[in-house]
């Protein structure tokens, strides 16, 4: 079996770090091999105590892998000491796939990296990542700018990867209400993911299940864009959603997240049912069916509604006229764009703006 390397703290209640990430790699297929960072006290209500083991005593766990069992790729999680994360650059570096989740903020908002080690991170881990995975929260914190846009996300990606990361994953956008949306980007290529289930998206262990499950999948030689779809896709069955397989069948609430998730990087260049449909393999009449049955909405309002969302945050945040955003949007006229808005927000946008 194929081994996979994983760094991290330890979390005896087994929802996340170490112990879950065996189990991730393991159920994936994979071979599971550790280096643990830190000791944590904790329950469900979440952390309350953490001991960091020495440098050295880290060190030395992760030499003796590299140089033994030579995994296929690592993951880099909880490491909370500025000497350990300079220590591990050099240990971890020959290994051509590297995913970095340093995970500065617990699933309740508590940092949890000291502001000194998220510096380290920044200066000697980031560059080494092949993949960086990071919430908006965090990197909202890393990077001191508010992420509250699609256009935000994609500059806030762009910045990561300046610092050399080579791909970054971003989560946890809360744009659309109701919704949670992720960035892919990668120099010359960007993909907008969603789901409407914020809940499971956002429990206790599942944002370090993703990154584990995409880290074994590369390490069996997946390209980072096919491991993070087979990632996901994994996660999906695991996780609890709001709709569940067990209620509504699996194919309707797949078909539903995936229609959500083209719409998410589409809405630009299509506003038509039709195209959506196209590109599920489906009817426009069994695409409605499905979206009814979910949601109670037809497919023609979701994607309104999506474009609405953007419409208005866009016009409350941003400094563009109303003929830019009207051309952001995908609209081939001002005129059409104010007449849409004005039948779904009663106003135009000029007034919406103004209020």
């Amino acid at each position: 079996m194929t081994p996979v390397l994983t760094i991290t703290g330890s979390d005896s209640t087994g929802g996340s770090g170490i112990q879950a990430d065996i189990k991730t790699i393991t159920a994936l297929g994979g071979y599971a091999v550790t280096a643990i960072t830190s000791v944590t006290v904790q329950d469900s209500n979440g952390i309350r105590r953490i001991h960091d083991l020495p440098a050295d005593m880290v060190t030395e766990q992760v030499r003796s892998i590299m140089q033994d069992i030579r995994p296929g790729a690592v993951k880099v999680g909880l490491v909370r000491d500025v000497e350990t994360i300079k220590a591990l650059h050099d240990e971890i570096i020959s290994c051509r796939r590297i995913v970095c989740d340093p995970g500065f903020l617990s699933s309740h908002g508590t940092q949890l990296v000291p502001d000194e080690a998220v510096e380290a991170i920044r200066h000697h881990l980031i560059p080494e990542a092949s993949l960086l995975l990071l919430r908006c929260n965090e990197a909202e914190r890393l990077l001191g700018m508010n992420i509250a846009t699609d256009d935000d996300m994609i500059k806030a990606t762009e910045t990561l990867t300046d610092m050399g990361a080579e791909a970054v994953l971003l989560r946890g956008g809360h744009q659309t209400d109701g919704m949670l949306t992720a960035l892919y980007y990668e120099k010359g290529r960007k993909a907008f993911y969603t789901s409407r289930n914020t809940e499971g998206w956002q429990r206790h262990g599942v944002g370090g299940a993703l990154s584990t499950a995409i880290t074994t999948r590369m390490a069996f030689g997946d390209n980072t864009m096919t491991a993070i779809q087979k990632a996901h896709d994994y996660i999906h069955r695991q996780v609890v959603y709001a709709v569940t397989p067990k209620t509504l069948g699996l194919r309707p609430a797949d078909l539903y997240n995936q229609f959500m998730s083209l719409i998410a990087q589409h809405y630009r260049e299509a506003h038509g049912v039709a195209f959506y449909a196209d590109r599920l393999s489906i009817s426009t009449r069994y695409l409605a069916q499905i979206t009814e049955r979910v949601v109670g909405k037809t497919p023609k309002k979701l994607i309104a509604d999506y474009l609405m969302q953007e419409a208005r945050m866009l016009l409350s945040t941003s400094t563009l006229t109303i003929q830019e955003t009207s051309d952001r949007l995908g609209f081939s006229s001002q005129s059409l764009f104010a007449s849409f808005f004005h039948a779904q927000q009663g106003c135009t946008p000029k007034e919406y703006r103004e209020k």
